[in-house]
Parts: structure tokens; sequence; C-alpha cells
């Protein structure tokens, strides 16, 4: 594997290995990567989990980590993506993972710069190490993917992670189901009506509205989407007993998901953070082993 930019990358043993080696780097493992490699991170988009993941992943693999900064950068200045990429490639980095709005923006880069690219999410497309964390975090709690039911409510149109997490979920045997407003379904399937899935749900993935994508529009007062599509109290409730909580976060307390229930017995957000370091550290090592 050369590059990450997308969950369809990655074959059924790949995504396996990555779970193995998180999973040994959470018992304690150190990288077996043999040389020192350079890496920066180019986040067009506002990030806090996604960015400082890689950043501490990178550096408990004893990375060179370069600083970039997209508001101080000559992109500023009508520098394309792929020029800002050929002058890093220019002094010596080997693997870049990026942010940016523009929906598969890794098409004018894969292929034609040296450095590893590793998508850290574009537009409303790809999402593929959210999607790694959140397989990691389900195998994590269930042992396995097949045959549970995972229930994805919100913002489905406008979410890299559903879209990631539709295919891979469903290649590794989950059953995913789709619960949102029609308005917001897209391309994919979905029910509108949240209470008919919740008692027989074994994950809820909540996401959040984002309404920085919606142009301005705001169809849902934040207390009637909670009402209509948030995790309420009484929700909860009705959840199997087994049955988890994610959400890929940041979180909007009280609209899609009631502030008690952030950190409750059956929460996995922060759970989900943790993995996300590790996860991100397997990826990156089985990236730059291929440079070796």
């Amino acid at each position: 594997m050369n590059n990450l930019v997308s969950m369809k990358d990655l074959s059924i043993d790949q995504i396996h290995e990555i779970l193995n080696q998180a999973q040994a780097f959470r018992d304690g493992n150190t990288s077996s990567l043999k040389s020192k490699y350079t890496v920066s991170n180019l986040f067009f988009e506002p990030s806090t989990r996604t960015k400082m993941s890689f950043e501490m992943a990178e550096r408990k693999l004893n990375l060179e980590v370069l600083p970039f900064e997209a508001g101080f950068s000559s992109t500023l200045k009508g520098e394309t993506l792929y020029d800002t990429v050929k002058v890093l490639e220019s002094i010596g980095l080997d693997a870049l993972v990026i942010r940016h709005e523009q929906n598969n923006y890794f098409e004018e880069l894969v292929g034609k710069v040296k450095p590893a690219i590793i998508n850290g999410g574009d537009g409303t497309g790809n999402h593929p190490t959210q999607s790694l964390l959140d397989i990691y975090t389900i195998w994590q709690e269930f042992g396995t993917l097949l045959d549970k039911k995972i229930t994805i409510v919100g913002d489905i149109n406008h979410s890299r992670v559903a879209r990631s997490n539709a295919d891979a979920f469903s290649r590794l045997g989950a059953k995913v189901q789709f619960v949102c407003p029609s308005e917001w379904k897209g391309e994919f399937e979905a029910v509108h009506e949240f209470d008919e899935v919740i008692e027989d749900s074994d994950v809820l993935m909540m996401l959040r509205v984002q309404h920085e994508r919606h142009d301005g529009k705001k169809p849902f007062a934040k207390e009637q989407y909670h009402q209509m599509y948030g995790l309420t109290i009484e929700r909860e409730q009705k959840m199997k007993k087994s049955a988890i909580i994610m959400h890929p976060a940041p979180f909007n307390r009280g609209v899609e998901i009631a502030s008690e229930l952030v950190e409750c017995n059956r929460s996995r957000i922060f759970k989900q953070m943790e993995n996300g370091v590790y996860v991100r550290m397997a990826v990156i090592e089985m990236i730059l082993k291929g440079r070796e």
C-alpha cells in the first residue's frame, strides 16, 4: 500500500492487518520502521481530533514532523495544492496527511508526486482512517462486525464518515442502515423514523449536523432536531443491553446526542479518539514500510 485515500484502497486482509497492528501498538509494541522519515499534516479545514491524532501517531513512531499551517501558507497567494505538495516533495517530505474541502482532491496527486498521500478527509467524500478507527472500536467490543446491525443517524448526505463506513462495514459483513430526514439522505436508502430501529441496533453511530455545508440553510431548530433525530435519554433506554453509542465528533450536546450520554457507560466516543492514534500509527507504518 503506497497511499491511503479511500477505504476502497484496502482489501479485507489489509483491514485486518491494520486492526492487528493497531492492537499490537496498544499492547505496547514499538515500531519496526528502519529509517527516519519526515511527514507533514496539511489541514485546509478545521480539525482537532484527526490532526492531533495523526501528529501523536507520528511522534509515537519517532517520525520527524514538519509543521504546516494552511493559514500562513502560499495557498493564500494562489498556489495550488499540487504545487504546494511539489514544494514539500522538493525539500524531502516522505508522507503527507491532507484534509481538504474539495472532494477527491487526491486525484491530482496520487501517482504524480513522490510523497505518500494519506487522506485526512476530503469534502463530503472519504475519511478512511476514521472508518478504520470505527471498525477497530466495534471489533474491540464484539470481536467481529459480521451480522452486527449498525445504525448511522444524522446528516448522511454531507458525511464523509458515513460514505467510508457504508462501504467498509458492509464488506466486513455488518448490516448497515441509515436514519435521517428525507432531504439529507443523498444517494443512500434511509428510514426517517429513528424510534423504529433503536431496539435491534448493536451500534448507534450519531453524526454531527454539518451546518457549514448547508449553504446557510437550517431546516431544523436544535430542539426540534434533538427530539426527532437526536439520541435522547428516552431513546437510550430502549437500546439493547449490549449496544454501544459512537460518534466521530465533534459532537453537539443536546442536538444529535443528549449531554448526559456523551460519557455514559454505553458511550465509546472517547474510546474512538484513543483508538485513532493506534490505527493511524498502523496505517502510517504500513505505508512507510513499503518504501524500505
